[in-house]
């Protein structure tokens, strides 16, 4: 559906508010998306970032409605695994196992059929079945030593449950090789690592607050005998 020139400038202006907001500040990026909304209900992306930015609010409901509206709109499938764990969101996790045996996985391409085997992994962990969630992330994808997008998720997911299991030292060999594959810090597998290690992080910035504390402490008593601290 094209717009009027004007519109679409002020649509498009809004849905640049929305990526650029949606990871640090998605309530915000939530208000740009409902403008942007109001403006152009009838264009597939704006309900598709109406979608995200609900979602990421963690708003399931209207999130998949958003999402459902944009598949009607387009008739992709792109959407499935979010939509599935929109499912999850809303406490439903047998219905998102049950869309991760639809047809519609096998149209969506090698990225989003490991995103809907990560919602399906979180789903049987939903409903208690850590062992089926573990069977359901071993897969081509995880055995390979070639990285993509998904690898470094596919194995913390994959480390996290194992670690459910009590299977720990497999958990940490998994976090390690999450975090191998991790060049942006998309994970947080060297933090993991480092609690089954036994590392604790000292936060130096609360240390350096407390010294103040201690100074005007002496003050206080120097105060109370007239003298100053040496």
């Amino acid at each position: 559906m094209s717009l009027p020139k004007t519109l679409a400038e002020d649509v498009a202006r809004n849905l640049v508010m929305v990526a650029r907001l949606i990871d640090e500040d998605p309530e915000e990026a939530y208000a740009y998306s409902r403008i942007a909304l109001r403006l152009a209900s009838r264009v597939a992306a704006v309900r598709e970032a109406a979608g995200f930015a609900a979602y990421a609010t963690q708003k399931y409901a209207e999130a998949l409605a958003e999402f459902r509206a944009a598949r009607r709109m387009t008739g992709s499938v792109e959407l499935w695994p979010v939509m599935a764990d929109c499912e999850r969101g809303l406490g439903r996790p047998e219905k998102a196992m049950a869309m991760a045996g639809e047809p519609e996985v096998q149209k969506l391409d090698k990225a989003g059929q490991v995103e809907m085997r990560l919602v399906a992994a979180g789903a049987r962990r939903d409903m208690g079945q850590i062992d089926a969630a573990i069977v359901t992330l071993q897969s081509p994808e995880l055995a390979s030593n070639a990285v993509h997008p998904w690898t470094p998720r596919l194995r913390y997911a994959y480390a996290d449950a194992l670690l459910e299991a009590g299977r720990e030292d497999e958990a940490r060999e998994w976090f390690g090789k999450a975090l191998e594959a991790d060049k942006d810090g998309a994970t947080d597998a060297s933090d993991r690592l480092a609690e089954l290690d036994g590392v604790e992080f000292v936060d130096a910035l609360d240390d350096d607050e407390d010294e103040p504390v201690a100074a005007d402490a002496d003050r206080d008593e120097a105060d109370e005998d007239g003298t100053s601290p040496a």
